[in-house]
């Protein structure tokens, strides 16, 4: 229908020009909302069925996350790149260059169906990760895959693959040193990753006495092992008191007072670990024995963090009746190895992201395998530029390691390198 301007007139005549105004912004208001109407209307039809209540809800926390709207799953993804450049010396004085990637890893985690039922995954594909290929082994690329049940605060339990509780340094991630890598006593007497069951209690208060203890039984074999089975199985139990406190951030699992903390914090641990008939000759890594034999190690670890600055200390070690297994068939030998060892780590964190490292170590061998294993002294100095936290770091070493011999003789070889640290 079409008005005439004579019809205008009229209608302005009874209504005052305010009210014409408000009439007119609220049929363009009405109309708005009816197209607005039409349109999440036709996107909740036929195949394009995208429901604004059915998207997940993203976080960004530890890495990206995804929770669908109903809380019956969470999905969090997280990625870590280590890259490392070095020069090196050996004991004979022969030069070498080295650049690798030295680590690259997926982790995946979150929940199903129940918040207190937790996953955990982790994936490795660098070749220092996945170790040598060899015919008719398993290709090592996965690390962890295990399901966790969380009734409380307190207490968890685990079933699948991932780390013993073990020692301090290598219970922490890779991603969480202050230098390059682990120590050499760690290499030669760390329980690494099994399949079994865990079972947890933590109490951990923020000023107050804590303590958390954690116990494992696992196949004693190390991680993707499907080779024959056995009847011999592993023990691990561990015990971590927390005198002054819970540390900040979880500040026990990485190194370095990153959090700066306002008071004094100390843990102190212990853990025992019995592998019975192992079969490889550090127990879950190494080699396979031509022999079975039962093993048992103890850890001791002590922190110390306050106001960025922090102390490490560690015992570790390994025992065995009869380290030397024989083959059968040619009569050739293979050794596990049995000692002890200490690190002492120190570091202070200067307000510029800047950190200085320095860390003493010893590794001993006992004297039943001293003739093929001479004792080692190692001396590390680094230098991190934290860009942000632990998840992307500049890091520098310099490390002098000397070699002494049964007979006497004694020679030192010394690396230097250069690493970058990127992840979420």
């Amino acid at each position: 229908m079409n008005f005439s301007p004579n019809f205008h007139s009229f209608v302005f005549c009874f209504i005052k020009p305010e009210t014409f105004v408000k009439i007119h912004y609220m049929k363009k208001s009405l109309l708005t909302l009816f197209l607005s109407f039409i349109i999440l209307q036709s996107f909740g039809q036929g195949g394009n069925d995208i429901k604004l209540s059915s998207l997940p809800y993203y976080n960004y926390g530890k890495g990206l996350g995804l929770t669908s709207p109903d809380s019956l799953f969470q999905f969090n993804i997280r990625f870590r790149i280590q890259n490392r450049m070095g020069y090196n010396r050996d004991e004979n004085g022969n030069p070498s260059f080295d650049a690798q990637v030295r680590r690259l890893r997926l982790r995946f985690d979150g929940f199903v169906g129940d918040p207190r039922f937790v996953y955990v995954m982790q994936l490795s594909f660098a070749p220092g990760d996945v170790g040598e290929v060899v015919e008719g082994q398993n290709l090592n690329i996965i690390r962890d895959a295990i399901v966790f049940y969380r009734p409380n605060k307190h207490w968890n339990f685990g079933f699948g693959q991932t780390k013993l509780p073990g020692n301090r340094q290598r219970v922490n991630s890779s991603g969480a040193l202050q230098l390059t890598d682990r120590s050499i006593n760690n290499a030669k007497f760390n329980i690494d990753r099994d399949f079994g069951v865990q079972v947890n209690y933590l109490h951990e208060e923020k000023s107050k006495f804590s303590y958390n203890v954690k116990t494992a039984i696992s196949s004693g074999e190390g991680r993707n092992w499907t080779k024959d089975p056995d009847d011999g199985l592993a023990y691990t139990g561990k015990i971590e008191l927390l005198p002054l406190g819970s540390f900040t951030k979880d500040g026990i699992y990485f190194e370095g007072d990153q959090a700066r903390e306002k008071k004094p914090k100390v843990m102190l641990s212990g853990a025992y670990h019995f592998n019975k008939n192992a079969r490889r000759e550090q127990g879950v890594l190494g080699k396979d024995l031509y022999e079975k034999r039962d093993l048992k190690a103890v850890f001791i670890d002590a922190m110390f963090k306050y106001s960025g600055f922090a102390f490490q200390a560690a015992y570790m070690s390994r025992d065995t009746d009869d380290p030397e297994t024989v083959s059968e068939e040619d009569g050739s030998k293979r050794t596990v190895y049995v000692g002890h060892g200490y690190d002492l780590e120190s570091s202070y964190l200067f307000k510029n992201n800047f950190e200085l490292i320095g860390r003493y170590s010893k590794l001993l061998s006992a004297e039943k395998i001293s003739l093929k294993y001479p004792d080692q002294t190692e001396f590390t100095l680094g230098l991190t530029k934290y860009m942000w936290e632990h998840a992307f770091k500049i890091q520098s070493e310099l490390t002098f390691d000397q070699f002494e011999y049964y007979d006497g003789t004694e020679k030192g070889s010394w690396y230097l390198r250069f690493q970058v640290e990127m992840g979420i």
